[in-house]
């Protein structure tokens, strides 16, 4: 499982680098060459470097708008990191830090920010302040409920809270009104009753949780296109699942279930289903093909 984190905390880091253009905007690695630089440093990374302090230096980058220090040995978010005003994009992934300083406020212009692998136990509210926030990953934490600041942050479009230990959803997750992407895989979630999910909302995941069932609000979401409830206690989805008319692939693996209902052919959309690992009997599945011939269907 740790492996599969780290790989998860590496595409991450591999996504936050193909934001910036290394010709125009140059990385640099340590604080002696940024000194150096006759050019304004835009872009820094101490990925890996053992680092228990970041570089009082470090304050001396006012244009700086990327900042990587994944893979340290941080136990906290220094000081120097609140200076940076410009910052846009800050990734702490892989280190032990066990809070965010109320100083997060200050950094007004971040677009992302991803703090994977560390040891959180909660967000602070303060987080909340960063209206221009888009994308979060706080997976592989400890956190226990989903964070109530992220409540207050509409601008935010993905949001990463897989393997932690969260057990409680808002029921007002429709606040965030820009939200696309949503993991809340591999969780404690078992009742998702009364959450309304946000109507942009285009990919849900929620693999390995111990959901009985999903939630009605969920069937009226009408651009959800990627469902995965894999690795969950559902035993029957509801006849209003016609509502998910956009969605194209479905996973729905390791459950309980012994058929589907018949509204499952409104899913015109529909091109991946996988069922594996239900209970289901041969006849059903016969049943099932005949019902949705355009839709690929793994048993």
């Amino acid at each position: 499982m740790k492996k599969i984190i780290l790989m998860i905390a590496l595409l991450s880091v591999y996504h936050l680098n193909a934001q910036i253009d290394p010709l125009k905007y140059p990385t640099y690695t340590n604080i002696e060459d940024a000194m150096k630089s006759e050019k304004t440093v835009y872009s820094m990374s101490f990925r890996d470097k053992g680092m228990f302090n970041l570089p009082a230096d470090l304050v001396k980058m006012d244009s700086l708008f990327f900042l990587n220090i994944m893979g340290n040995k941080l136990e906290k978010m220094d000081k120097e990191i609140f200076s940076l005003k410009e910052l846009e994009i800050l990734n702490v992934n892989a280190n032990s830090i066990k809070f965010i300083p109320d100083e997060i406020g200050k950094l007004q212009k971040l677009t992302t920010f991803s703090m994977n692998l560390n040891s959180l136990t909660k967000v602070n509210p303060n987080l909340a302040q960063l209206q221009k926030l888009k994308v979060v990953h706080f997976d592989a934490n400890n956190l226990n409920v989903f964070p109530e600041a992220l409540l207050e942050i509409p601008s935010l479009e993905e949001i990463n809270l897989s393997s932690n230990q969260i057990s409680f959803i808002s029921k007002d997750l429709d606040q965030i009104k820009n939200l696309k992407f949503l993991n809340l895989s591999a969780n404690q979630i078992n009742d998702l009753t009364d959450v309304k999910f946000p109507e942009k909302i285009k990919y849900l995941e929620l693999q390995q949780n111990f959901i009985m069932q999903l939630p009605e609000y969920l069937f009226k979401s009408k651009n959800l296109e990627f469902l995965n409830v894999s690795d969950n206690n559902l035993k029957e989805i509801s006849p209003k699942v016609k509502g998910l008319r956009a969605v194209v692939s479905m996973n729905l693996a390791n459950n309980q279930l012994k058929d589907l209902p018949e509204e499952f052919k409104n899913l015109k959309n529909l091109k991946t289903l996988i069922l594996a690992g239900n209970p289901i009997e041969k006849s059903t599945v016969e049943k099932l093909k005949k019902l949705m011939p355009q839709t690929q269907i793994y048993f």
